[in-house]
């Protein structure tokens, strides 16, 4: 017979679930899955479904011969969101067996070593790109360029610079048009590359109210000022901040890699100090770090904060007397 628990008052009936909200971040991710299969075809395809199966195969192989645990998480939707976030952040002829090491990393270091979902510390899919990036730095910095859609596409891509490496090195007259970038007409991880396309995604979240706007704002606004700033000083050193918005995983990173609900602060002013803080730490890499790319490691370095964030910024209690 189970036992009965008993909490303290108020108590509030929801809709939400983990699967609920899982899927509705699925659904959110469908527009720029889309826009990266018109763009990069069957290798974006190949790369896409290797992640999700991955991912999947060992939340389950980890929960029945590891742990042991009686309920199986699989279902739920956290593995298969984050396969499809590990996708979205390789390029899109990365070799299947680098993709699934990356897929092991996320799932058995990232998530199931803290105790699976809801005690991890990092960002799962974030982990797992990030040790590739550090281990393989040759294949993960290797661009296919859009519109070669066959097998020759995965295979034996024509690779070029992205947006974010001809910033680096300073080629601004060699950068894409703007609306190309908005809509995914350029080189770099298969799921980052339109903009707009992630924006759709975020507008779906907001919507149904998965995801609040105090993160991805601030992110977005920190990096848009600071660019800003650094372009007035030296537009000849500093690119248009319109091409640091666009470019790279910014808005895949604000709209749905630091939205994380467990790596996350719960409050919304916590969410507000951890989104600067991420945007500020994303454009200090991008200007003066030795990657291109900052967002990743900018989210992974707040994720370890979190807690003290959540220890400092409370919202008030309920029923809590405010003294004036």
């Amino acid at each position: 017979m189970g036992k009965l628990i008993v909490s303290l008052s108020p108590h509030a009936h929801g809709t939400d679930s983990v699967e609920k909200n899982m899927y509705g971040v699925i659904i959110a991710l469908v527009p720029a899955l889309l826009v990266s299969l018109y763009c990069f075809g069957l290798g974006a395809a190949i790369v896409c479904a290797t992640s999700v199966l991955a991912c999947v195969f060992f939340e389950w192989a980890i929960n029945k011969f590891l742990i042991k645990n009686p309920r199986n998480t699989v279902l739920d939707g956290s593995a298969a969101l984050t396969g499809l976030l590990l996708g979205f952040n390789l390029p899109s002829n990365l070799p299947i067996w680098i993709i699934i090491l990356g897929a092991l990393v996320a799932i058995g270091v990232g998530k199931m070593t803290f105790g699976g979902l809801g005690s991890n510390v990092f960002n799962p899919a974030l982990v797992g790109r990030c040790f590739l990036l550090v281990s393989f730095p040759a294949q993960m910095t290797t661009w296919p360029v859009p519109g070669q859609l066959g097998i020759e596409g995965y295979v034996d891509a024509t690779t070029a610079a992205t947006p974010l490496s001809l910033i680096t090195q300073g080629q601004f007259d060699q950068l894409p048009d703007a609306v190309d970038m908005l809509i995914g007409n350029t080189g770099g991880s298969f799921g980052e590359v339109s903009a707009l396309a992630l924006l759709l995604g975020l507008c779906y979240m907001l919507w149904k109210k998965i995801v609040t706007w105090h993160i991805p704002v601030s992110i977005i606004a920190t990096v848009a000022v600071m660019a800003t700033l650094l372009w007035l000083i030296d537009d000849t050193r500093n690119p248009n901040p319109i091409y640091e918005l666009l470019s790279g995983g910014l808005m895949l990173g604000a709209c749905f890699m630091a939205t994380d609900y467990v790596t996350s602060p719960m409050c919304h002013k916590g969410q507000i100090i951890y989104g600067v803080a991420i945007g500020f730490l994303t454009v200090a890499i991008r200007y003066w770090g030795s990657y291109p790319e900052g967002m990743s490691f900018a989210i992974l370095i707040m994720n370890a904060f979190t807690p003290l964030i959540n220890t400092y910024v409370k919202p008030k209690r309920f029923g809590e007397v405010v003294k004036k």
